[in-house]
């Protein structure tokens, strides 16, 4: 019953809301079905077919509602959804990565969606990932997909070179190098991208910022052995060398997956490209582990994925139709649905079914997402990795020190949160 009165109430001060926003502007015909919005920010070729199929299935279950499906690329879904949030022509439902959730929230841009039919299964979701989708103590997206880092790896080059997945950085230097000697391919080929290298962050106990301390901490001593560790990381027998070119990216993916490089550190998102390559032909091959700790003991990535939120200038009808379909595109069989036809993590332990978890990509990531730390609420938190992705790049190519490198960046996120402390 309160859930019900609290949607209610969502709804009508939504409506109050659109008549100044704007809201939505369907062109629906009075007593037709409600059209609503959907901005989906995924793969358009190897996720987006599976979403639009949902869409279809959702409409045939619900007469009254359409879905005006739209795949907007990612790299620009964050800035078009800010231009049009603040005029017409928002969408109703955006598929939010997690780090622009709080962001859009700050703004009013999204609705709070606690106690309404979109979170009607809120304990379904893992715990972590509700969090992360709060701003200000409200909830303002329901986790869609999810994912983290971990340390990929070529299990029949690790056993051609006697060695196992490696516990600790210091583990992985040494397995690197046997793995040299006894294959003939490098062990280890690291990201110069500051994303890849928040691991190294935790590996120490630390972060770039302190929130709750409202203090800048990425020229901490902590955080300058962490980015020590991983500097590390680009010389050594077995290490390769970083490669600080444009297509970098793309040069690691594919030597991964034709066998070139023993192991890597990336995310689910590439599941798919893995089983693609030569050398996972074999989807057994891919072993999956968390990846190494620091020499604090601590092993962890940073957590990801998206939530899908709704635009808080939506009429009532608008408002109300989201709701339901957030909910449907959320449900256990929905994200069992998208696990298995694009082998991205559910967001509910309910969907990690039998089938989900025959898929050892799945499963693998699925073992190491409790090692996973969700961002903190801070809503200009995913930008502080912009400055540190022009200065990591310079010190892994040798053209600035470590010293200079985060102190620059240090000065870059002062104007990023200018209410912190150095």
């Amino acid at each position: 019953m309160r859930r019900g009165i609290a949607a209610t109430a969502l709804v009508a001060s939504l409506a109050l809301a659109a008549t100044a926003c704007g809201g939505s502007d369907s062109g629906d015909e009075a007593d037709g079905p409600v059209t609503i919005t959907w901005w989906d920010t995924s793969n358009a070729t190897n996720e987006a077919p599976t979403y639009k199929a949902l869409v279809k299935e959702f409409e045939a279950a619900h007469k009254d509602i359409k879905v005006n499906y739209v795949n907007v690329p990612f790299d620009q879904a964050q800035n078009k959804f800010d231009t049009a949030a603040g005029s017409k022509g928002a969408p109703d439902v955006l598929r939010s990565e997690v780090g622009w959730t709080p962001a859009f929230a700050k703004k009013g841009f999204f609705a709070p969606l606690d106690g309404t039919e979109a979170l009607a299964e809120q304990d379904r979701f893992q715990p972590s990932l509700i969090e992360q989708a709060k701003y200000d103590g409200k909830t303002y997206g329901v986790p869609f997909t999810t994912d983290t880092l971990a340390l990929v790896y070529n299990k029949a080059l690790f056993k051609k070179a006697g060695v196992e997945a490696p516990k600790t950085w210091d583990d992985l230097k040494k397995a690197a190098a046997t793995v040299k000697d006894k294959t003939g391919v490098d062990g280890y080929w690291g990201s110069t991208q500051a994303y890849y290298a928040q691991s190294f962050l935790y590996g120490e106990g630390t972060d770039t910022v302190d929130v709750d301390a409202k203090k800048i901490t990425v020229t901490s001593p902590a955080a300058k052995k962490a980015y020590g560790t991983w500097q590390g990381l680009f010389d050594g027998k077995g290490l390769h060398k970083a490669d600080t070119t444009a297509d970098a990216y793309a040069h690691i993916q594919e030597a991964f997956v034709s066998g070139k490089v023993a192991s890597i550190v990336q995310g689910p998102w590439e599941i798919t490209n893995f089983y693609k390559g030569s050398a996972f032909k074999d989807r057994n091959n891919l072993g999956i582990a968390t990846v190494p700790a620091g020499s604090s003991g601590k092993a962890g990535a940073p957590t990801g994925g998206h939530n899908l939120s709704v635009y808080a200038g939506s009429d009532a009808a608008h408002q109300k139709a989201s709701l339901t379909f957030v909910n449907f595109m959320t449900s256990a069989k929905a994200q069992e649905t998208i696990a298995l036809k694009n082998s991205t993590l559910p967001t509910r332990e309910d969907a990690y079914t039998a089938k989900v978890k025959a898929d050892p990509g799945i499963a693998g990531y699925q073992g190491v997402l409790s090692a996973a730390q969700p961002r903190p609420a801070l809503p200009e938190y995913s930008s502080l990795w912009t400055p540190l992705d022009d200065e990591l790049i310079e010190i892994a190519g040798g053209k600035e020190s470590l010293d200079k490198g985060l102190g620059d960046a240090e000065t870059a996120i002062t104007k990023l949160v200018p209410d912190f402390s150095k």
